[in-house]
């Protein structure tokens, strides 16, 4: 497992960086036509909620 230490500006810069990623995939998946594509973008949204979920 890795770890990784961030400082307070740090951690903000990536929690705004992942609520600004979380918005757009939001929206590409409602916007796609691809299933495949689709099922894509929402294992990764899956996995930008995970990690969000450790930064707090």
């Amino acid at each position: 497992m890795m770890r990784l230490e961030l400082n307070a500006v740090e951690e903000k810069v990536l929690v705004d960086t992942l609520r600004k990623s979380l918005g757009r995939l939001s929206d590409e998946i409602s916007h796609t036509d691809s299933h495949d594509y689709r099922e894509f973008l929402k294992d990764r949204k899956e996995i930008l909620l995970r990690l969000r979920k450790k930064l707090h």
